[in-house]
């Protein structure tokens, strides 16, 4: 039998085969799905200071999707309890949000949103400093922001999807060099192809050598998502299954935005309704 198995499956995959591949009004829709988890994030950046829980902002999420006429995506998915991750601090990804959490002066906050509209994906991710933030920790945030958009202005017609990766490593480097610290790249995390559901082929690492992997093509769709920490990339998982934290104690970010394929160049799927959403066209 032919399909996602065996070494045909995986050299599908890799040829860029088993990759969904949207029509131009398929993507509009995703673009829609994308402003919604624009819209959330900025209420949830408005929302985030001190003395403010985590579990309020997931609540908040949650409505403000739910109003827009969409579906959460990652609340029930494989398990999980909320609308949003939140992490906060040493937390890199997946953070469970809880009333119990309450934001104080000094934290990182990292958000990542999903949202299903009318069958179709929106995934988004961004850091938001809570109250007066220490400047490395702005950097830090910085850093990972400059080396998702690197990333995105890698999202082109005929580039190998390693381009991308290799965008976001060089990134990171120019930024720790540039600002004379030490960041560290999380390798066992990555962004990934979106549409019809929220996690699809391909895997996209965020770091690696440009020209290898399948051949972009217009009509594909990716979550480039890179996480950044101060130091040691190292990472470990809670108890309770979800978060990941950095297992030095550094500091750690996450950004990511979702970006269609085009002729055209990359087309930004989550920026705000009415905001620029042709980066280096």
């Amino acid at each position: 039998m032919n399909g996602r198995g065996g070494i045909r499956g995986a050299i599908a995959r890799y040829r860029g085969r088993d990759i969904e591949l949207k029509t131009h009004g398929q993507l509009e829709a995703m673009r829609a799905a994308g402003a919604l988890v624009a819209a959330t994030l900025a209420a949830v950046t408005e929302h985030a200071k001190p003395g403010v829980s985590t579990g309020e902002l997931d609540a908040l999420a949650e409505q403000t999707i739910r109003d827009g006429g969409g579906v959460p995506s990652f609340l029930g998915y494989h398990g999980f309890p909320a609308s949003i991750c939140a992490s906060v601090n040493e937390q890199i990804v997946h953070g469970i949000p809880s009333p119990k959490q309450v934001l104080a002066d000094g934290d990182l906050l990292s958000v990542d949103c999903g949202a299903i509209l009318e069958g179709w994906h929106g995934d988004s991710a961004v850091t938001i400093p809570v109250g007066d933030v220490d400047p490395a920790d702005l950097a830090l945030s910085a850093a990972c922001r400059g080396a998702m958009e690197a990333g995105i202005l890698a999202v082109r017609d005929g580039a190998r999807l390693t381009d991308v990766s290799h965008a976001i490593q060089e990134a990171c480097r120019a930024a720790a060099h540039a600002d004379r610290a030490d960041y560290g790249i999380v390798a066992e995390y990555g962004g990934h192809g979106i549409g019809t559901s929220m996690h699809m082929d391909p895997f996209l690492p965020n770091h690696g050598e440009p020209g290898k992997g399948p051949r972009l093509r217009p009509g594909m769709a990716l979550a480039v998502e890179p996480m950044l920490v101060a130091g040691d990339p190292e990472t470990l998982e809670l108890d309770d299954g979800w978060t990941v934290v950095t297992a030095a104690g550094g500091r750690a970010v996450h950004w990511e935005h979702t970006v269609a394929v085009t002729e055209d160049g990359p087309w930004l799927l989550t920026a705000p309704a009415g905001a620029p959403d042709r980066p280096g066209a």
